[in-house]
């Protein structure tokens, strides 16, 4: 198949969105307004031969200070046939595209899972001293294709960097936890969660802890228990000013882009959460709970019903968003993967991101000046 690219609407592109099963929530065209600080461009790909769009992607670009040169970067995307075997036929037009516009540099992330494990491996290598690592067990599923992908893209130039040792070196998780939802009934889901959870859930109706929904006037209140949470997490929260664009700028997309939840108990809330869908696929995106009320299990409750709510949607996946792959007992950052792994669910590894230096001089500089941030 030739292919052509070039620039396209908004329209165009929020329509090619929803002809999928699914994408990036990051590739949608509104992400571009919720990261108003960045420049954004929507890039279509065109079959040379029928004139159908068969691909998109999101580009957002960050000026570099005082020159003209950017950063392009296609978080989670772009959406494109990334087991096409012209894949250089895909990415060599965009490249010289993004070099046109100015672009020193450009990054990616292939919305590719190259592995996934199941909970009970999960946990069976939790119990095992020797094992540190995800990676440490062998994986339940493994896309070959993957790997194909990922020598296609070093034979072209792109280049990947270290990840930190957590999964947590690129900008977006290379780990995430999710739970399939597609062909299982809601009976199922629940039965595959851990006896704790399944307890907790319980132990939440009892008590009448009450989920609901929220709307834009309650990101306020959204915003004090993110900030207790921040405090006692140690994070540097964002600004109610950016839950509030992400609000206006998805739903202004699609109504039901973006909700938010929270779970009370006794009328105060104890627990909030943002939920956000693209076709069949549904986030949780950003959690926060009060220091108080953790007893009643409100984020239980919450997650329980966010999770049904998915499926009242037709969503074949909740996903529940990154975790490290540390399973050390010690790890600080090891008690995201045993709650997550709770509901059941897998674990899944993407390709992770990729960067192409299109100025090595410039490539070089930014990544001397990440590296000591």
């Amino acid at each position: 198949m030739s292919l052509t690219l070039r620039t396209i609407s908004r329209e165009q592109h929020l329509a090619y969105i929803q002809s999928l099963p699914s994408a990036s929530h990051m590739q949608v065209p509104a992400w571009a307004d919720v990261k108003g600080e960045w420049r954004s461009e929507s890039l279509g790909w065109f079959d040379g031969r029928t004139g159908d769009m068969v691909g998109a992607g999101l580009v957002l670009y960050r000026q570099l200070p005082k020159i003209k040169r950017y950063l392009a970067y296609l978080p989670e995307g772009p959406v494109i046939n990334w087991f096409a075997p012209n894949l250089t036929e895909w990415l060599e037009p965009m490249l010289a595209h993004l070099k046109q516009q100015g672009a020193f540099s450009v990054k990616m992330g292939p919305p590719v899972i190259i592995r996934r494990w199941e909970a009970p491996s999960i946990k069976q290598g939790i119990q095992n001293p020797d094992v540190k690592r995800l990676r440490d067990i062998e994986a339940d599923f493994i896309e070959p294709r993957a790997f194909e992908v990922a020598d296609k893209l070093r034979r072209m130039g792109w280049q990947q960097g270290e990840d930190g040792g957590a999964g947590f070196g690129d900008v977006q998780p290379r780990y995430v936890y999710q739970v399939p939802l597609a062909n299982r009934s809601l009976e199922e889901v629940h039965a595959n969660f851990n006896q704790l959870w399944r307890r907790n859930i319980k132990k939440a109706e009892k008590a009448g802890v009450e989920v609901v929904q929220g709307g834009y006037q309650d990101l306020e209140e959204w915003q004090r228990l993110y900030e207790i949470t921040a405090v006692r997490d140690h994070f540097r929260p964002r600004p109610l000013s950016y839950f509030q664009r992400m609000w206006t700028a998805l739903n202004n997309e699609d109504p039901n882009r973006m909700r938010l939840y929270f779970a009370r108990h006794n009328g105060v809330n104890l627990s909030a959460a943002t939920m956000l869908i693209v076709g069949g696929h549904v986030w949780y995106s950003y959690g926060a709970s009060d220091n108080i009320g953790r007893e009643v299990r409100p984020s239980n409750a919450m997650q329980w019903r966010m999770l049904r709510d998915a499926y009242a949607l037709g969503a074949t996946v909740y996903d529940l968003r990154g975790i490290s792959d540390s399973l050390d007992e010690t790890d600080h950052l090891f008690g995201l993967i045993q709650f997550k792994v709770g509901t059941g669910g897998q674990a899944a590894e993407y390709l992770g991101e990729w960067d192409f230096p299109l100025n090595k001089l410039l490539h070089k500089a930014l990544d001397i000046y990440m590296s000591r941030r």
